[in-house]
């Protein structure tokens, strides 16, 4: 896949997955210092990693919560919850991978992404 074909898949699964609205908002607030990391992004994590076929979007989602509550991103997490329930995880996975994060992240971590997930899902 040449790089114009990776970016144009990576935008497709980007909107799948965020939403219209949300990349929408990342393209407009693009600067001339933030454009290469948005095609990089575009192109590499959404065209090449997300495009995969090996897992589903689903687990894929899963994995990135976790991955987010690990590395106390909280606003990575709170879009990767709203990008899960779009890819059709239900909110009782979503507190399944909360209560597994307890285990191996930390309650505290866990405790911290219950009260965001809780405040993303209710609002959806």
């Amino acid at each position: 896949m040449d790089e114009k074909s990776r970016y144009e898949q990576g935008m497709k699964v980007r909107r799948e997955v965020l939403g219209d609205a949300h990349v929408d908002r990342a393209i407009e607030r693009t600067s001339e210092f933030t454009a290469d990391f948005q095609d990089l992004i575009t192109r590499y994590a959404w065209g090449e990693i997300w495009s995969r076929p090996g897992l589903s979007r689903q687990l894929r989602s899963m994995l990135t919560v976790a991955m987010m509550v690990a590395l106390n991103r909280e606003e990575e997490f709170r879009m990767h919850v709203k990008a899960a329930l779009n890819n059709g995880v239900t909110p009782e996975q979503i507190k399944e991978v909360l209560l597994q994060t307890a285990i191996y992240c930390g309650v505290p971590a866990a405790n911290h992404a219950f009260k965001i997930a809780n405040e993303v899902i209710g609002k959806s």
